[in-house]
């Protein structure tokens, strides 16, 4: 699968969350999600724009592996996850492979659907507050089709494309502890 997304800095999570049931997405559901990303022992996934992740999420549990951004405007990127029955067990395993553990990234998301788009505002703990805005393809053909698609409906929000920011919550995380800005 393919995840078309785009992401923007929000100063008003309220006022943005009117607009868009105003506009007419529909609210479907609150999730408290607790991210553990790793890295690898035979390649550094923040040289290769790789991620790989456990999420906890509502008593899920969800390994997930993310791909190179595939454009400079989005964070378009192939995206595979499986659900995981035994979180104690997959960190064994990952950790035998010689996987290891870099950073944390703990959010609540407030999600809502607004036709093909799949809108989550997002409160990051340290890092403040977000909107992500995706599309999920099976392939790659039309994607920068998708990415402007989502950029008009972010202007219809009062967001422009200048905004958006392409790095992952993983990266903004790991900046503010080295003490970069984002």
């Amino acid at each position: 699968m393919i995840e078309i997304e785009v992401k923007a800095p929000v100063g008003d999570p309220k006022h943005l969350e009117r607009s868009l049931i105003e506009f007419g997405a529909t609210p479907i559901g609150i999730e408290t999600q607790a991210d553990t990303y790793y890295n690898a022992p035979y390649r550094d996934f923040a040289k290769t724009d790789e991620a790989l992740r456990i999420r906890v999420e509502d008593g899920r549990s969800i390994l997930t592996y993310k791909g190179p951004k595939m454009d400079k405007v989005s964070k378009t990127r192939k995206e595979v996850q499986t659900e995981i029955k035994d979180i104690e067990g997959m960190g064994n395993i990952l950790s035998s492979l010689g996987f290891y553990p870099v950073a944390n990234v703990s959010k609540k998301r407030k999600n809502f659907r607004f036709g093909d788009f799949f809108i989550s505002l997002d409160e990051v703990r340290d890092l403040g507050s977000f909107m992500e805005v995706e599309i999920d393809v099976k392939d790659s053909r039309n994607f920068p089709e998708k990415v402007e698609l989502i950029f008009k409906f972010l202007e219809k929000l009062g967001i422009n494309r200048e905004s958006s920011i392409r790095k992952s919550y993983l990266e903004m995380v790991i900046e503010k502890k080295e003490g970069k800005s984002f």
